[in-house]
């Protein structure tokens, strides 16, 4: 295609875009467009994929709001998804899309020179509402992003080159992400990857003591131990209690510092701001980020102990890293709004109950299904359920998706589905769920 030809063919995209009601001709070719470009420039295999958890691949979404998303033709879903988390104040919150906007009318990204002053806003409120002495932040764009950010400053400031994470672990996808991961099926197809890595079982503390001890013994240094405090993608899999407290000790025993993804168990989804709270744990780095944005804008980071900002860190900022779009204003703007809505609210008081009122369905129909429904875990409004097979879990999730709710596996375990809706579902939404996920179980037994 010729330059001229891109622009011409744009100019029905923005109209797309801009239209206030799309007319039947537009959706369909949306439609017709957006399976076809998905399979040539996307990639071919996202539609065979997404087939394995819908009954109709061509729902294309166009709007959301509060607690549903909807297609082109107004199939409206109601969302247990979550967006794999980042919807815990709901779709398109009016509060925060609206300090969002106003920060739009005058700057949207900054020079990268002249100081941003919505930056030090945000860090002083992520100290603010963080455990312990949590106080220097590092703003960066996506998940996996602030996992490499946390292991390099784990090696910066501790001069340590290996780490100790979890099998069945998950911290994204990029290079050192995947190599603390615990999945052979991520790995596998990019070794060799980061090489000090040592594996432990999780939930078992005194592999973590183990492992250390021996790296130690044969001259080998040890920057950091990374753990999810729940293993979200392996399932929603929640260590013993006493679990974290004892890696803390553990850590603080033999010298080595302690990063806590909070990625997806933070910013009130498991019932409390952050998951080491429940035991009252502080680690040395802690990431965040899906609800971090509220929904509306992509932002994650770090914050960690003052003492791991290095003199190396204070002579060179740029060394740790220097995203261009890292804590941009409108990013920013939207994270503030979200942090002061969740407080206002008690975002992590209403996942703690709505949790429990979805939980407690759930292990009913559990009890209903014992041939179907092998264990629902969960803590908030982080809950899986966890199947007999893989293929029951993808028949339950076409069968809720048919129904009008939308939900997915984990990434880790396949037998199970996620239940991850925002804290302002209401409960009649729930009762829906449990309902339709009664029908979807039914159907499953049948068949």
């Amino acid at each position: 295609m010729s330059y001229e030809e891109v622009s011409k063919d744009l100019e029905s995209v923005l109209g797309f875009i801009k239209s206030e009601k799309l007319s039947e001709r537009d959706k369909k070719k949306i439609t017709s467009d957006t399976l076809h470009f998905f399979d040539k420039y996307v990639s071919p295999g996202w539609l065979k994929y997404r087939k394995s958890v819908s009954t109709n691949s061509a729902v294309v979404e166009w709007t959301d709001h509060d607690n549903y998303c909807a297609g082109l033709y107004g199939e409206q879903f109601i969302d247990c998804l979550g967006g794999f988390g980042i919807y815990t104040c709901g779709h398109r919150n009016e509060e925060i899309l609206s300090i969002v906007k106003a920060q739009l009318e005058h700057q949207a990204l900054h020079s990268g020179e002249l100081l941003d002053p919505l930056r030090g806003y945000l860090a002083k409120a992520v100290a603010g509402i963080t455990p312990g002495d949590l106080e220097k932040c590092f703003f960066t764009n996506g998940g996996a992003e602030a996992v490499e950010m946390a292991l390099k400053l784990a090696r910066i400031a501790s001069g340590g080159k290996w780490f100790i994470s979890a099998v069945n672990g998950f911290h994204g996808k990029s290079m050192g992400a995947i190599s603390v991961g615990g999945k052979s099926t991520y790995r596998i197809p990019y070794t060799p990857m980061v090489q000090q890595v040592q594996h432990v079982e999780f939930g078992e503390a005194e592999d973590i003591r183990k492992a250390i001890t021996n790296l130690q013994a044969v001259g080998e240094s040890v920057a950091a131990v990374i753990l999810e405090p729940i293993q979200g993608e392996a399932g929603v899999i929640i260590p013993p209690d006493g679990y974290l407290r004892e890696v803390r000790r553990i850590c603080d025993e033999k010298g080595v510092f302690l990063i806590f993804d909070e990625i997806q168990t933070g910013m009130g989804r498991t019932g409390t701001f952050w998951r080491c709270q429940s035991e009252d744990v502080t680690p040395d780095i802690l990431t965040y980020g899906k609800a971090f944005g509220g929904g509306i804008m992509p932002i994650t980071g770090i914050i960690c102990r003052p003492h791991l900002w290095t003199k190396k860190l204070v002579e060179n900022p740029w060394l740790l890293g220097s995203p261009t779009f890292g804590g941009n204003p409108v990013c920013c703007s939207a994270a503030l709004a979200t942090i002061k809505y969740m407080i206002d609210h008690d975002i992590p008081g209403l996942c703690r109950v709505k949790g429990a009122l979805l939980k407690g369905g759930l292990d009913k129909l559990a009890q209903k299904y014992p041939q179907l429904i092998h264990d629902v875990r969960g803590a908030g409004l982080m809950i899986a359920v966890e199947f007999a097979s893989t293929e029951t879990g993808y028949n339950v999730a076409k069968g809720l998706f048919s129904r009008g709710v939308m939900t997915a596996g984990t990434l880790v375990n396949a037998k199970c589905i996620r239940f991850q809706p925002a804290a302002i579902i209401p409960e009649e939404d729930i009762a829906a769920v449990l309902e339709r996920m009664d029908e979807a179980l039914a159907d499953t037994a049948r068949q």
